[in-house]
């Protein structure tokens, strides 16, 4: 059964919590989030720390609580402090070039592949070959930056492509004669 669960949350001084029947929302300083309450789940607010605990004794709530409380201590860190990923481009030529809502990256296709940045993410490019992506949603900030990834994952053989800053790229051995 979910232990973490048992750990309430302290929600820092600028963060509003507000609950209702059926979900639950978050505001700070840097926006807003919003999720549907799961019915298996107890939320009681004490001044400034959540509490989470099963509703009834069902299995499917023990887990849910713990899931419950690990989604909502995200969010609070997220209208705080923001996440951020960081990637990578290992290649020559490769770069990536900001532009508002849209990142243009050059990672040796015969065409350039510009990538279309959701509400609520912000992309940035310190130098030409990384990319930060910053929002309050962890969900949304690693699917998007999975998505740039996917556009070219790193190979085997010269680990060209792009990467996350902390990967590891384990290199083949090239073929023997």
């Amino acid at each position: 059964m979910s232990r973490i669960a048992n750990y309430p949350i302290q929600v820092p001084a600028g963060v509003e919590v507000s609950l209702s029947a059926d979900a639950i929302a978050v505001k700070g300083g840097l926006g807003h989030l919003s999720r549907q309450q799961h019915a298996g789940v107890k939320i009681v607010q004490d001044g400034a720390t959540l509490k989470f605990a099963p509703a009834d004794e069902s299995r499917e709530s023990h887990a849910m609580s713990g899931t419950m409380r690990a989604l909502v201590a995200g969010m609070v860190h997220g209208v705080s402090k923001g996440f951020e990923r960081k990637l990578t481009l290992v290649g020559v030529g490769y770069r990536a070039q900001a532009q508002g809502t849209k990142l243009n990256l050059s990672l040796g296709f015969s065409h350039p592949v510009v990538k279309d940045m959701p509400e609520g993410i912000k992309v940035e490019t310190p130098t030409p070959t990384e990319v930060v992506i910053k929002g309050v949603d962890k969900q949304l900030v690693g699917q998007i930056a999975a998505e740039v990834r996917a556009i070219r994952p790193p190979e085997p053989y010269k680990g060209k492509g792009v990467r996350y800053a902390d990967e590891v790229v384990v290199i083949k051995e090239t073929k023997k004669k």
